[in-house]
């Protein structure tokens, strides 16, 4: 695709910025208090009208940002650890987008506009990063959800990267799928034709989180596939740094296919 030049493509993210930003406002204004109406709805932990809701308001998200989710594979039902490459806060948008799963974040997010309101309300787990009795809290909360059969999402890479590369797969993250013998599903996020626009949804080198949000509003729109691969099943059997191995060869490959 031939490049654009600057004068032009300042002229088209002002472009896209004029008829985003509209749809932004009334997707966090209008559709975000029906969508906590509805997660409010119920108080046994399987809310069907609630999660339906938050994968509809996260492909309704991604569309303001001029990206058009597309599904791959099926996720497994009940109680399952999901774990994908982590790129930017999106990743847990598309994710929701397709299948309800309570992610285990950094405490930060919490604090985050808009984001952190919604993975709140999302059987969000928040682990403060560098504390050691956050981690076994957040391991045993896991477990028990996911005995409970409860799904359970999580990114082994142990934070976000510059989208050029897969980093390492820490094993310790899948020590609650091999205590409860829950299934691992790895899950591929790719962003853009054969995951190119990788490092342009990456956070740049001291971005925030609201540079990184109004940046990828005026970006070009492109398409999000989200892979669900096959499952590891019988987790106590593998243990957890021979399901951290096969997790991390089977997203890159399917990275590598895309």
């Amino acid at each position: 695709m031939p490049a654009t030049s600057p004068a032009v493509e300042f002229f088209l993210r002002a472009l896209r910025y004029a008829y985003r930003l509209p749809f932004l406002l009334w997707h966090v204004f209008v559709h975000l208090p029906v969508l906590l109406v509805l997660i409010a709805i119920g108080d046994d932990g399987r809310r069907p009208i609630g999660h339906a809701a938050i994968r509809l308001w996260a492909r309704m998200l991604l569309r303001v940002f001029g990206m058009r989710v597309q599904g791959v594979g099926t996720p497994l039902p009940g109680g399952t650890l999901f774990v994908a490459n982590h790129i930017s806060w999106v990743d847990i948008v598309a994710l929701h987008s397709q299948h309800m799963m309570g992610f285990i974040a950094k405490s930060e997010i919490r604090g985050w506009p808009v984001v952190g309101w919604i993975t709140s309300h999302a059987e969000t787990i928040y682990l403060q990063r560098g504390n050691a009795n956050s981690l076994g809290d957040v391991m045993a909360e896991m477990s028990a959800r996911l005995r409970s059969g409860r799904a359970v999402a999580a990114f082994p890479e142990g934070g976000t990267r510059d989208g050029r590369e897969l980093g390492a797969f820490h094993a310790r993250i899948f020590a609650a799928a091999v205590e409860a013998d829950a299934p691992v599903q790895p899950v591929a996020l790719c962003y853009g034709e054969g995951c190119e626009a990788q490092p342009i949804v990456a956070f740049a080198r001291g971005e925030s989180f609201m540079a990184n949000f109004f940046r990828l509003l005026g970006e070009p729109g492109r398409p999000v596939r989200v892979c669900f691969l096959e499952p590891i099943l019988h987790a106590e059997q593998a243990g957890r740094r021979g399901i951290a191995q096969a997790a991390r060869e089977r997203v890159e490959a399917a990275m590598a296919a895309a």
